[in-house]
């Protein structure tokens, strides 16, 4: 496949990085290896480490950062597990993380994969696809009650209620074998007001199905409090969220990781010992410019959230 991957934000990645060449960093969501590229190019004596759920991108990646893979480590796991796979790599502590959450390019664009609502294929929609649970699963074995839950919770789709029990009432007849199907039963049970809105009336709902089949929220609270714990003092984290719920969940994990004392403020004196862990440097998230929405629409909804680790001697 031909490189013409853009990576989001990726200038505001890179400066936010504050990249040394001898630096070790870690790419907690190779995907087509864009942002790897620039990091990698930028390293002497330094370290990537780049992670994925996808093998297919573990082996692209092989070809892509190929003039620089005697700094890299490619790792195929979930950042999830990020504070194993350093331990794995013997790396103590890195310079900086990136994290560009969601789904990627080569997984949409590979209509086999089974994340687009807008080509037909069967209900897959595994970022790994070793894993056992499937959108299949999901759509034609889960209860109602959990599919109007998901579909409200992770898609934040106001007519959950609808679309769950259409669902249901379909795969009473014959199980929900593809991508289409699915969205014309979504459509189904949308009304004519909905359907006219500018964005595709499928585009909440798969995302709910996306995030619940890979578990992509229940791995952010691990992955940030790893990145927050094994940071060098005065590393960055730059984390690149698609939705809001995403955004919520980073937002409060790295609010949390800069609270210092947590005693009542009727305390005189901290017997907490708590200390902050990093300090937050984007009071608001960074989005995309006008030029780079114009060469790349799917940088839209992006934001970037960045946090440099404190050093405990400066507390």
């Amino acid at each position: 496949m031909e490189y013409t991957h853009k990576p989001v934000l990726l200038n505001e990645c890179i400066e936010a990085l504050n990249i040394r060449p001898d630096g070790v960093y870690v790419d907690g969501t190779l995907g087509r290896a864009g942002h790897s590229r620039e990091i990698a190019q930028r390293l002497t004596t330094g370290r990537l480490i780049c992670i994925d759920r996808d093998m297919a991108a573990i082996d692209a990646a092989k070809e892509r950062l190929a003039p620089w893979m005697d700094h890299v480590t490619l790792v195929h796991g979930n950042f999830a597990e990020l504070g194993q796979v350093l331990r794995d790599a013997g790396v103590l502590a890195a310079d900086g993380m990136l994290f560009d959450l969601g789904v990627s390019s080569p997984q949409l664009d590979d209509a086999s994969r089974g994340f687009s609502y807008m080509q037909d294929a069967p209900l897959d929609m595994r970022m790994d696809t070793s894993a056992p649970l499937t959108a299949y699963e999901v759509v034609n074995e889960w209860p109602c009650e959990e599919l109007r839950r998901i579909l409200f919770e992770y898609g934040e789709e106001r007519y959950a209620p609808a679309i769950a029990k259409a669902i249901v009432r379909a795969r009473e007849a014959a199980p929900v074998q593809t991508t289409l199907e699915l969205v014309e039963i979504i459509k189904g049970a949308m009304p004519p007001s909905a359907l006219r809105e500018k964005q595709h009336p499928a585009k909440r709902s798969f995302q709910a199905i996306r995030i619940a089949v890979n578990g992509e929220l229940d791995a952010l609270p691990p992955m940030l409090k790893a990145a927050a714990d094994n940071l060098s003092p005065g590393g960055r984290l730059a984390v690149i969220t698609f939705h809001s719920l995403e955004d919520r969940i980073v937002k409060r994990a790295m609010r949390e990781e800069a609270k210092g004392c947590t005693c009542p403020p009727e305390f005189p004196v901290c017997v907490c010992g708590k200390k902050p862990k990093i300090k937050i440097l984007t009071r608001r998230p960074i989005v995309s410019g006008e030029a780079e929405l114009a060469d790349n629409p799917r940088a839209r909804s992006a934001k970037l959230r960045v946090a440099e680790k404190c050093d405990p001697f400066d507390l």
